[in-house]
Order: structure tokens, then sequence, then C-alpha cells
């Protein structure tokens, strides 16, 4: 499934996953003003046909990904008994982030997005492809795996962005918040599915049939990209310097305090929570003595604790308000995190995880509220490639510094210990009052002393004039 996040980025999908990925699409837009409480209103975007095709394309090609991933991570933890090397191959899809993350949002914003999302959906389904053809002919190593995927990673940088921003095409504003939840449990039902439907293709015919079934999957993302209508796009004024509209991604997310905060906790949470998601084959295998089927027990147990975190994230969101979720289930986060690498029973650690993979969504879900919210559809991919960027290459560098350190001084001791750091670090930035600034309003303050409108689906903000009419020229006018 291209992905949008939602270790998506936020969240965003690549079906073609080596690696255990994040949550691409666990990201949720908040909606102006305090709307209607509803129930269901995590299901609205229901209601639009569009959002259903492409909703059904991205969730064959999810129960895909996860059948790979669960296969690579069985793999490549079997091969090497290391953490270090599981989380080594992990961060290598992530890592490229750092550099085509943001070049991926402004070509979002600039091109059509239908067109650009199939080209890259077809080099995912080669990379697949190529993966199942080694392990058909006997000739998967873990340098192999490695290589591809830091090649997928490539491809995933740019598809983020571009699938966040193409599910925001497909429903009103009103029911943004609904589609991307829905995204994201789309995303998690896959993880229910694919990692049981692994097991069964391991067994049956090896790792190549869950490789090969993966590579399949890819097909429904680009028939449903024929089936969707979009509406018609302002045409982009600036088709000059594409650097100078990057350069207005950036100073955006700097000058706005509420960005600003988003991100640093999503730089929190990507570097000492979000590893558990890679290491669940470590944890399962190592740990606890359980193979392939304890490695999809996990990850199933997240997905279901996901799901429901999806139906409810919207009507929590309404209840509490973006300041209160985010604080409340990032605080739970670092606390369940903590106890899931603690506990002494596999059985304490499948129910754990559940609470987990609940608590990570609607955490991310929370925080990438905000970056989407303050911002233009126009900046909306750019601003969504930053989120990425940040949640990919913190998870890159957590997995990489987590795992090794886990294999020298104990990985329950390490993984704890990060999650209790969260935990410190938020209660701080509350009792600091930081966290208020999720909810302020979005004001783009800069050097300089002159000031104008921007449009934002929060309402109109005020930024610096030179911070955008240096950057991208014809476009601010």
């Amino acid at each position: 499934m291209p992905r949008g996040t939602r270790p998506d980025c936020a969240c965003g999908g690549a079906g073609d996953a080596v690696v255990f990925p994040l949550e691409p699409l666990d990201l949720a837009v908040a909606r102006p003003g305090r709307l209607r409480q509803d129930k269901l209103s995590s299901l609205r975007a229901f209601r639009h046909q569009n959002f259903v095709r492409f909703w059904l394309g991205a969730f064959i090609s999810n129960v895909g990904t996860w059948m790979e991933t669960i296969a690579v991570g069985v793999y490549v933890t079997q091969s090497t008994g290391r953490a270090g090397w599981t989380g080594t191959v992990a961060a290598l899809m992530y890592l490229p982030t750092l550099v085509l993350g943001p070049l991926a949002g402004a070509l979002a914003d600039r091109i059509d997005r239908r067109r650009l999302l199939s080209v890259l959906t077809t080099a995912q389904t080669l990379l697949a492809l190529v993966l199942a053809v080694l392990a058909l002919t006997g000739r998967l190593s873990v340098p192999a795996v490695a290589v591809l995927a830091f090649f997928a990673g490539c491809v995933n940088a740019l598809v983020s962005p571009v699938y966040s921003s193409l599910v925001a095409e497909l429903v009103p504003a009103e029911d943004l918040l609904s589609a991307l939840s829905l995204s994201s449990a789309q995303y998690n039902l896959g993880r229910i599915i694919g990692p049981s439907l692994a097991a069964l293709a391991i067994g049956a015919g090896g790792l190549a049939t869950a490789f090969f079934c993966n590579a399949a999957s890819f097909l429904a993302v680009l028939v449903s990209l024929t089936l969707v209508r979009l509406p018609p796009r302002p045409e982009h004024a600036g088709r000059g310097d594409l650097w100078a509209e990057i350069v207005t991604g950036f100073r955006v997310a700097r000058e706005d305090a509420g960005i600003r905060t988003a991100l640093v906790l999503t730089c929190l949470i990507s570097v000492l929570v979000a590893p558990f998601i890679a290491l669940i084959p470590v944890y399962a295998i190592t740990i606890f003595g359980h193979g392939a089927a304890g490695t999809s027990l996990l990850a199933t147990g997240q997905g279901v604790g996901a799901i429901g975190a999806a139906v409810l994230t919207g009507s929590l969101a309404d209840r509490w308000g973006r300041r209160r979720l985010v604080s409340r289930m990032t605080l739970t986060l670092g606390v369940v995190a903590a106890t899931y690498w603690l506990v002494p029973r596999f059985w304490m650690a499948v129910v754990l995880v559940g609470v987990l993979g609940g608590a990570y969504l609607s955490t991310l879900t929370g925080v990438n509220a905000t970056c989407m919210s303050r911002v233009s559809r126009l900046l909306q991919a750019r601003v969504s490639s930053l989120y990425t960027m940040v949640l990919g290459v913190g998870y890159a560098l957590g997995l990489l510094t987590l795992s090794w350190l886990g294999d020298r001084v104990g990985l329950r001791l390490t993984m704890a210990t990060a999650a209790a750091l969260l935990t410190l670090t938020v209660a701080w930035m509350k009792r600091r009052g930081l966290l208020a600034l999720l909810d302020g309003p979005a004001r783009f303050l800069g050097r300089d002393e002159v000031t104008f409108d921007v449009p934002t689906l929060a309402g109109p903000a005020t930024m610096k004039e030179v911070a955008v009419a240096k950057a991208s020229g014809a476009s601010s006018r």
C-alpha cells in the first residue's frame, strides 16, 4: 500500500516494505472549530465513493505488505540472531527520507498526484518482484535484503506525502479527519490479516510465496487509481524554482510554533518508542523463543489495538481537543511501552502490544493533526513530507542506536529506559506549557516586519512576507 506515515509517516504507503514499517498514515487533520460530536464521526468518509475505491485498493496492498514484512523480519532475525542487524535493515528503509522526503512534498504540490503515485507504485512492484525471485532461486541474503530495503526506502520517501495529499483530494475538508483515520484503520487491518496469511504462506511454500503475494497486491492500488475521479486542482502558479518551494515548507514549519512543537514530539516518539515495531521479531524469537507464529501474533495484536484507536480517535479529539489528546496519549504511550518491554510472559506482551499499538496510533494522529491543519492544501504535501522525514529519520536513528545497544546491555532494559525517558520529557513539556502551542493560532513569525494573510484549514494565519516571497517567488502572490 502507498504509505503516507503514516514508521507512516503520518499518515502514508509502500507495499513493497521489506521491513517493519511505521504507521505511515497515522495522521488526522483537525476540523475547523468544534464540530458536532458524532459517535461514528470516524466513518463519515465512507460516504464518498472515490475514497472507498482508493481505500479498498490500499487495503489489499497492505495485506501483501504485511505478508512480506513478517517474512523478512523472521528471515533476518533467524539468520543473524541479533537485534542490531534487524534494526539496521529496518533503518536503511527510512534514512532516505532525510533527503527525498522534502523533495517529494514539493513534487506532490506541483504535478499530477495520481500519475506520480502510479509511477512510484510500479517501482515498488518491481522491487518486490526482485525480492521474490531472489528467495525463489535460493540467492536471498541479509546484504541483499538490506540493499533492497534502502531502494524501497527511496521510493517510499517519495510515496508518503503524495499518498497523504491525494487522500485529502478525495473528500471534503470536514471529512478529512475521518478519511485519514480510516486510512490508518485499513493499514492496521492489513496488519491483522497479513501476518496470519504470511505464516500460512511460509509454511506452505516458503518465503518466496509471501514475497510474490506482496508483488501481486500492488495491482489493487494501480486499479484503484484508474477508477477514482479527482476534482480539478487549482493551477500551480509557480513553475519555477523547485528548491525555493522546498525551502518554503521548511520555513513554514520553522516559524510556526505549533508545527515546531508537533515535529519535536514526532522526533521523540520515533526515536524512543517507535523502534518496537521493527523489533517485534527479535522480541518474539530471541526473548520468548517463538518463531514466525509468535511474530505474527504480536504484529496482529498491535494491529487490533491500532484499529480500535483509529475508530475512536475522531471522537476523542472532539471530546478532549487536540492538545489533551496528544498530551494524554503520549504519556500513556511511554508508560505502556516501558511495561511491554518488561513483562515476563508472552501472553502479557500480546495483550500490551495491542494497547501500545492503539496509543501509538492515537498519539501520531494528534501530533500530525497539527502539521496538516495549520496550512492550506497547496502546502499540505510539503508539510506532510517534513513530518514523514522527521518520523522516518528519527525511527532509523532510534533503531540503530537502541538495537545495537540492546545487544550489549540487554534489549528489555534499553527499550524500557527509552520509553521512560519519553514519559519524563513529555511531562516536562506539559509542565512548561509547551504543549499548549498545539492549540495556538497559526502564526508564522519571522524577523521581518511586513506580514500578509495565508489561508489555512484552521482559519487565517499571518506570515512574514519575506519568508515566503524570497522562497517561492510568484507562487506566493
